[in-house]
C-alpha cells in the first residue's frame, strides 16, 4: 500500500508540473522581438581588367554553286592567321604582359555569303561565299596603368575586332565580405534606434538571415569593332563595381 500511495503522489506531482512547463514554453515562444530588415551597397574600383580582342581572315568569295572553299585557300588563310596570332603574343610580350595572362580561344571557322558584282549587261550573278577564320584573344590586365598601353600595342598589331574591356577585382571574397558586414551594421544601428526611441532593451540575437546574397557581377565596357579608328580617340575610365547584400536579423525585446 506505501508504495501505491508514493507512486500516486509522483504521478500527481508530474501532472502538476506538465501545466507549468507549458507555460514557460509559450512565454518562451511568445517573447517579444524586434525584426529589422537592412540592405547595403558597396562601391569597389575595380583593380584588374580583361581585354577582349579577334583576329582574322577570310578566303577569296567563289561562287556559291562552285561548292566547298578549296582546302589550299583555307590552309593559306590559316597560316596567315596563325602567323598574325604569334605576332600579336610577341607584341604583347614586348608591351610587358606575361604568356600566362594571355589566352588564345579556339579557332572558329564559318562561312560567308556576299553579292555578286553586278554584271555590265545588268544581269546579277549568283551569291559568292567565302570562308571567315577567327580566333579571339583574352588578355588579363594586373594594373591598370597599363591599359594604354597594351590597347596601342594591340592596335599596332592589327587587331580586327576590340570586344571590349571586363573590370574585375583581384579578390572578389573581400569586397563581398565588406559588403555584408556593412549590411549587418546597418541593421545594428537600426534595431538601436528603434529600441532606445521605444524605450526597450535589446536582448539576445534570435536569428540572422540573408535576405539578399551579395551581388558581384564585372563590369564591361563596350568598345568600337574597328580598335584601329577608335583607339586613339577614346578613353578608358573603369568607374566602379557595385556590391549589393541584404540581412534580417531578429532580437528578443528586454523590457
Amino acid at each position: 500500500m506505501p508504495s501505491i500511495r508514493l507512486r500516486c503522489l509522483m504521478l500527481g506531482g508530474l501532472l502538476t508540473a506538465l501545466p507549468l512547463l507549458g507555460a514557460a514554453a509559450q512565454a518562451e515562444e511568445t517573447r517579444a522581438r524586434l525584426e529589422v530588415q537592412a540592405e547595403s551597397q558597396l562601391d569597389v574600383v575595380p583593380d584588374r581588367a580583361t581585354l577582349n580582342a579577334r583576329l582574322w581572315e577570310r578566303t577569296p568569295a567563289v561562287a556559291r554553286h562552285d561548292g566547298e572553299t578549296d582546302a589550299d585557300a583555307l590552309r593559306q588563310a590559316r597560316d596567315r592567321l596563325e602567323e598574325r596570332a604569334a605576332d600579336l603574343i610577341r607584341a604583347l610580350e614586348a608591351a610587358g604582359v606575361e604568356r600566362d595572362d594571355i589566352s588564345a580561344g579556339s579557332l572558329s571557322v564559318q562561312p560567308e555569303y556576299v553579292p555578286a558584282p553586278r554584271r555590265s549587261d545588268g544581269d546579277d550573278d549568283d551569291m559568292l561565299m567565302r570562308t571567315r577564320l577567327d580566333r579571339p584573344f583574352e588578355v588579363r590586365v594586373d594594373d591598370l596603368e597599363r591599359l594604354p598601353r597594351l590597347l596601342d600595342a594591340l592596335t599596332a598589331a592589327g587587331v580586327n575586332a576590340m570586344d571590349g574591356i571586363s573590370y574585375d577585382l583581384a579578390d572578389r571574397d573581400a569586397a563581398t565580405d565588406e559588403a555584408l558586414v556593412q549590411a549587418l551594421e546597418k541593421a545594428r544601428h537600426k534595431a538601436d534606434l528603434m529600441a532606445r526611441t521605444m524605450g526597450v532593451s535589446l536582448g539576445a540575437v534570435a536569428s540572422i538571415s540573408e535576405t539578399r546574397a551579395p551581388i558581384y557581377a564585372p563590369r564591361m565596357m563596350a568598345m568600337s569593332a574597328d580598335a584601329r579608328e577608335s583607339a586613339g580617340q577614346a578613353e578608358y575610365r573603369p568607374g566602379t563595381i557595385v556590391i549589393e547584400a541584404g540581412v534580417s536579423v531578429s532580437w528578443e525585446i528586454e523590457n
